[in-house]
């Protein structure tokens, strides 16, 4: 009786036995999420440093903004969950709106200012997505509908401003923007590792 008790793999059928080495691997990256959202809420901590900046200044780092955020998404496609398709194209959408703010941040910033309220909509509508697709494994998923739909909301009030305000505005939203994600990125990182411990 000890030994089974020893081995709880014992009596279990294979494939529960396989899916709960699956979960425990998968979420021994929770680490992961930690370094991301320590690392947007120093990106935060910069941006909102800035009284006012250069456009190129801006320009590059909403660049560097939707980069880390390409790249997260990127790394979710690499798991196996379902729906890995929505943030493959969203992880597509964030890497080409960073190419062009590398390429032409001067542009890019009088674009970005006179699409800002298209932008923070995308953002806002990926994570009401990303919080429904969750919802099913992340306890806190409604702390990223919340953080999509602050977001959404932003965005309906940013498209009707003047572009001077809107130069402004950009600076300071880029600067919640990263700070809620890395808020998001955070909790979602400590849940994962309970998850993780559970197993």
């Amino acid at each position: 009786m000890s030994e089974h008790t020893a081995n709880p793999g014992i009596g279990m059928p294979a494939e529960q036995t396989g899916l709960g080495e699956k979960v425990r691997e998968i979420t021994g990256y929770w680490w992961v999420g930690l370094v991301a959202g320590i690392t947007w809420l120093v990106i935060s901590l910069v941006i909102l440093q800035f009284d006012s900046a250069s456009v190129t200044t801006v320009g590059v780092l909403v660049g560097v903004m939707f980069l880390l955020a390409g790249v997260q998404n990127l790394a979710v496609t690499t798991l196996p969950v379902e729906h890995r398709w929505v943030p493959a194209l969203f992880s597509v959408l964030f890497l080409v709106s960073a190419v062009i703010c590398f390429v032409d941040p001067v542009s890019t910033f009088a674009g970005l200012a006179d699409m800002l309220g298209f932008l923070f909509l995308l953002v806002g509508l990926w994570w009401m997505t990303q919080a429904f697709l969750e919802r099913a494994i992340n306890p806190t998923w409604w702390l990223t509908l919340i953080s999509g739909i602050l977001m959404t909301g932003i965005a309906f009030w940013t498209a009707g401003q003047l572009f001077a305000t809107k130069a402004y505005t950009l600076l300071v939203f880029a600067g919640i923007w990263a700070l809620m994600q890395g808020t998001v990125d955070i909790v979602r990182a400590f849940e994962v590792r309970r998850l993780n411990k559970g197993v």
